[in-house]
């Protein structure tokens, strides 16, 4: 071949790709096809054929390799650098103009503020990482801060730029949006399950989910998956605009398809009446939406406002009213939960409600079951709200048949037949077989192991039940003795050892924890990560705790002959009760946890074992700690103490952690790989602290 020949035949490959990477920004994003398929099917096979003879010329953002990866055994997991966060849901126009009202105080903003609307997308949330405008890897949310890698099923979704168009864009861009499956494709989906007598999918997100994950990216591709893109994650350099529907245009221009249905609202009634318009046009649309979203429009309000637990301030799913159907109840069933609760269970006549055949619905407790008088043969609504479990929401009463069965309480569990007790007052009631008890011991076990808890990676639902069916474990002390087991654990289908060594190393490295890990670890009925957190930095240690409790539980039992009022008055008065969030609900939880003999023998075995964590003095936290009034926030990792450890020890002096930089943030802590948030500092001219310095800071 003459180098003319073969620079004649670069230069036509290179116009293929510019061409199909147009016509596919005018088909996916502009919506305004400039060619009919048939030719844009001649260009892509002219490309294939250039590049099946010249292989040497094939580039990875060619339009021709959007399959062409090996099936995988398994999935990588990516950890997001900025947490994938959830919304907060509203069902109500009330619950809407609350949050409105929320944003505006938290402002100090009396006028209206400006919402970028847009429709809710019923998808899967995946992160895209575009290096210099190629995509390199793909994320979905999984807990938020770690997900599932499926680039090479995302390269598949055709509307998924692999190369961004334009210029201008950062070195590093991040783009979150949600893939779905469209109406039509998901009807021509199921009708060839069908015709194959397959399983068929219940609803377009469950397929797109599914088909999202499969091992092998060549049935992703077959499934015609797609893309909108709805915000940003990490930025290097962050030159975007400043509001988030200006970003979102920008987006667009980018390559990456936008809704067309997003807007930029003016205050609560602006946001309302565009809910209005898109339940209206919910049938008509492609796709499946199950509400909309607002968002403050403006970035720097956005940062103002931050965040909450693990969702935003500033930023609100509005869901549409749930949907309702009847049926009929079959049977009532009790559940047990991993803290002994007793949930009774509608089997139901299956029936179709939300977008998915529902066949079970929770019916809460015996409280709800005795106020709507559902028996057993009843005509029953059924409800489903987007996400939420389905629910038995009513009786038809005119539609009972006369043999209909009153659903009563069993007197044992169940799951070990243990007695079940229902204190007075009390909706919820509970086995008393504790750890004896199967279904609470694989429950427990799975929860102390989980992410937000030990953090053990590799203890999963499936190898959790397992080991309690084979009885390895009976006890969260159990785990910390399955190095003597080793010999047994390679002996399992699937094991090795790489396998069983990985799994050893991470119950070892998870006895190094926090009080506020440890306490979401044990299970305490009502205690949660913020309860936890506040009870860890009140106390200091766990032993000031215990006493606390122990103390609780002794009084409440010694004064149960006063009145309701005057016990009160009592417990109030003690020390469990003086924390700001404890009331009397929870304080009788931890002292009933902390009062059983069963539950201090797991805890000291456990601290036998070698788990422990950074002890604070008991009076830590009060408002005279050395941080008091202080916000902090931390990017980066620190050598010398987890992320964990250090949010606690920043609680413990009376400080507040949170996880975005205003001008309200006094410190920012910089370890090694510091995100945004050290750009988004220097910006305001936040003061910056390296490790050695926030060492300086704890130590006053």
């Amino acid at each position: 071949m003459t180098g003319s020949t073969r620079s004649n035949i670069e230069r036509r490959i290179l116009a293929l790709r510019k061409a199909l990477d147009h016509h596919n920004y005018c088909y996916y994003v502009l919506d305004a096809p400039e060619i009919p398929d048939s030719e844009y099917d001649r260009l892509f096979r002219e490309l294939q054929e250039l590049e099946q003879a010249h292989p040497d010329l094939i580039t990875q953002d060619s339009p021709t390799q959007r399959v062409g990866a090996s099936p995988v055994s398994e999935f990588g997991e990516i950890r997001h650098e900025i947490p994938m966060l959830s919304l907060d849901n509203a069902f109500s126009e009330d619950e809407v103009r609350e949050f409105d009202r929320r944003v505006r105080e938290r402002l100090e903003h009396e006028q209206a503020v400006d919402y970028a609307a847009e429709p809710k997308m019923d998808g899967l949330a995946i992160s895209l990482r575009y290096e210099n405008g190629l995509l390199v890897s793909a994320a979905t949310r999984g807990d938020g801060t770690t997900g599932e890698d499926v680039t090479h099923n995302v390269r598949t979704v055709q509307s998924v730029p692999l190369r961004l168009v334009g210029s201008g864009y950062p070195a590093l861009l991040e783009v979150r949006g949600e893939v779905y499956m469209s109406k039509a494709d998901f009807d021509k989906l199921n009708a060839a399950a069908a015709k194959r007598g397959d399983k068929l999918f219940a609803n377009p997100r469950n397929a797109a989910a599914g088909s999202l994950r499969q091992l092998d990216p060549r049935v992703t591709a077959s499934r015609r998956l797609s893309f909108y893109a709805y915000g940003v994650g990490r930025v290097e350099p962050d030159t975007l605009p400043s509001r988030h529907s200006l970003i979102l245009r920008q987006l667009r221009e980018w390559g990456c398809p936008v809704s067309k249905y997003v807007r930029t609202v003016e205050g609560v009634e602006g946001c309302l009446a565009y809910h209005r318009e898109m339940a209206q046009r919910r049938a008509e649309l492609p796709y499946e939406i199950d509400g909309v979203v607002y968002k403050v429009d403006r970035l720097d309000q956005q940062r103002e406002l931050g965040f909450v637990a693990r969702a935003p301030r500033w930023a609100l799913a509005h869901k549409f009213p749930a949907e309702e159907q009847m049926t009929r109840l079959r049977a009532v069933e009790f559940q047990v939960g991993r803290t002994g609760a007793l949930t009774p269970v509608a089997r139901l006549e299956p029936v179709f409600v939300g977008g998915v055949t529902v066949s079970n619905a929770t019916l809460h407790n015996m409280d709800e079951v005795e106020r709507k008088d559902i028996r057993v043969g009843d005509t029953v609504i059924v409800r489903r709200a987007g996400d939420v479990i389905p629910e038995v929401v009513g009786v038809v009463i005119a539609k009972r048949p006369a043999g209909a069965k009153r659903v009563h309480l069993p007197k044992t569990c169940p799951e070990c037949g243990s007695e079940v007790i229902r204190p007075e007052g009390e909706a919820v009631a509970r086995c008393t077989g504790g750890l004896f008890c199967s279904a609470q011991r694989k429950e427990s076990l799975r929860h102390f192991a989980s992410r937000r808890a030990m953090d053990i990676e590799g203890m999963g639902e499936k190898l959790v039940e397992e080991l309690v069916d084979e009885k390895l474990l009976a006890s969260p002390v159990d785990i910390y003795t399955l190095k003597s087991h080793a010999a047994e654990l390679k002996q399992r289908e699937g094991w090795g050892e790489k396998s069983v060594a990985k799994l050893l190393e991470a119950i070892e490295t998870s006895k190094r924890t926090t009080l506020t890990r440890f306490l979401i670890a044990l299970g305490i009925p009502n205690v949660g990560e913020t309860t936890a957190a506040d009870l860890a930095v009140h106390f200091g240690n766990l032993e000031a705790l215990q006493v606390a409790a122990s103390d609780y539980e002794k009084q409440r039992t010694a004064l149960h002959r006063l009145s309701p009022g005057e016990l009160e008055k009592r417990l109030a008065e003690l020390e469990l009760r003086q924390i700001p969030g404890i009331g009397p609900t929870v304080a009788e939880q931890l002292g009933a946890f902390f009062h059983q003999a069963g539950n201090r023998t797991v805890i000291d075995g456990l601290r036998n074992a070698g788990v422990h964590w950074p002890e604070m003095a008991p009076s830590a936290g009060r408002a005279d700690g050395s941080l008091a009034g202080k916000t902090l926030v931390l990017t980066g990792t620190l050598a010398g103490m987890t992320r964990d450890e250090a949010k606690q020890r920043i609680q413990a002096l009376g400080g507040k952690v949170t996880g975005s930089v205003s001008r309200k943030t006094d410190y920012v802590i910089a370890g090694s790989e510091p995100g945004s948030k050290l750009a988004d500092a220097q910006k305001l001219g936040v003061t910056v602290l390296d490790e050695a310095g926030f060492e300086r800071l704890l130590a006053g």
